[in-house]
């Protein structure tokens, strides 16, 4: 297939929320006492709510600036490129990159709504993540209907009020909820606990799937304060594999078969071994352990309920039948620091190499349309869906990369280890708003 002629569903960007986001969602009574966006002595902006600050931390959207200021400082929405946060011009940058839709995780809500869940008045919370629900999928999403996939976020404090917003969200047709790869890691019950049990039903009722998103439990992975940060961006992504393990050996697969899960930004290179290994430890330790697959194997049942996806992964697309083609999709990760855009196309091609046409259309689009319940070809003809159409659209959106400072200064210049990095996430929570 030429690169002209892909059709790109993007499962897995990412939002920097638009300081305006409750200004039309919450009922008029709770507004003075929804999140807002306030500058900081540093100069950077911050969601403040109730005691509680979060700022953008700069990997989080650094499409379009120079690699070199990337970093883990916080920033203003002075600094960003305005399709991080601005729907139109989100649109923009997707039509540049040749991407026909889009999926995108919260930024400052957290990726399974703690921002919510911390707070100590549940009922104001449950208010507060509702609206943001309903502008992700009314504004956000329905800004451009067919362009975007809708993402919920879960009140995760209360597994039955997360099955009621599965209902109410579903009614507004959003078949995806965003949750915690390891919620004990947060302080609530494992992936194990039948405590979310009205949680998985709802999702089988209503045909939605679950997304886990690496450091949606744990956060980032640190082997120690001195190692270069390096380290933490290369192991981050199949940190999802002990998630996938503890998925598997689970109750839950096998007690909801309907359930599926979505392993986002996790990469699929892992994958085959992780299903040889699963399979191996069944059959040399289930004596002992007692676990039952009946006549299935456990990687028979991965495949039937993990929906996988990867950014860039040559060697986990030559290995596509071993992974499980009918579940391998694609993502963009935009904003974020390891996003292709906006040469997004060309990077997947290289990754696709000779692949038949019919594997490159379940990676590129087809597996994503129908695990997620989406349909763009509703809204636009899929003529009009091509890398080639889309990015005819968007000829004048100016593609250069642009310095927008505002990168403190390092004493020494070696590799940036983790320890830099907490010291700046420090001063990024620490430093008082004006």
């Amino acid at each position: 297939m030429k690169l002209d002629d892909l059709i790109l569903v993007s499962v897995d960007d990412h939002v920097v929320e638009p300081p305006d986001l409750f200004a039309r969602h919450v009922p008029t009574r709770f507004r003075d006492r929804a999140p807002r966006v306030v500058r900081k002595a540093d100069g950077s902006d911050v969601w403040a709510w109730e005691g509680q600050q979060i700022p953008n931390i700069g990997l989080n959207a650094v499409a379009g600036r120079p690699p070199d200021e990337y970093g883990m400082e916080p920033t203003s929405f002075d600094q960003l490129r305005p399709g991080c946060y601005d729907i139109h011009a989100r649109i923009s940058d997707m039509n540049a990159n040749g991407v026909l839709a889009s999926m995108c995780f919260p930024s400052f809500p957290g990726f399974c709504g703690t921002t919510f869940a911390r707070h100590q008045d549940k009922a104001l919370a449950l208010v507060m993540l509702q609206a943001y629900n309903d502008w992700h999928i009314d504004q956000w999403c329905g800004s451009y209907p067919g362009r975007f996939i809708p993402l919920a976020l879960p009140p995760v404090w209360d597994p039955r009020l997360m099955a009621d917003e599965i209902r109410r969200v579903a009614r507004k047709g959003c078949h995806a909820m965003s949750f915690s790869e390891n919620p004990e890691k947060l302080g609530f019950p494992s992936l194990h606990s039948e405590q979310w049990d009205p949680f998985w039903s709802a999702c089988c009722d209503e045909g939605t799937i679950v997304c886990l998103h690496i450091g949606s439990g744990a956060g980032m992975a640190f082997t120690s304060m001195d190692a270069p940060v390096n380290v933490m961006i290369t192991v981050q992504p199949i940190n999802i594999f002990p998630t996938a393990a503890d998925l598997v050996w689970s109750r839950v697969l096998r007690s909801f078969p309907g359930l599926k899960f979505a392993l986002s930004e996790g990469g699929i290179g892992w994958i085959p071994y992780f299903l040889e290994r699963i399979d191996y430890v069944y059959q040399h330790h289930k004596a002992w352990t007692r676990q039952d697959f009946g006549k299935k194997l456990p990687s028979e049942v991965f495949r039937e309920h993990i929906v996988t996806c990867f950014i860039d992964d040559p060697t986990g697309v030559k290995l596509r039948k071993d992974v499980g083609i009918d579940n391998i999709t694609w993502e963009c990760d935009y904003p974020h620091s390891d996003t292709t855009w906006p040469r997004a196309p060309e990077a997947l091609m290289r990754c696709l190499g000779n692949a038949p046409d019919e594997d490159v259309r379940r990676i590129t689009h087809e597996n994503a349309m129908r695990h997620f319940r989406f349909d763009p070809f509703a809204h636009r003809p899929k003529e009009r869906c091509t890398v080639a159409a889309l990015r005819a659209e968007a000829r004048d959106v100016d593609l250069s990369l642009r310095s927008q400072g505002g990168k403190p200064p390092r004493e020494n210049a070696g590799p940036i280890t983790t320890r830099d990095v907490t010291q700046q996430l420090m001063s990024a929570f620490s430093t008082p708003a004006e």
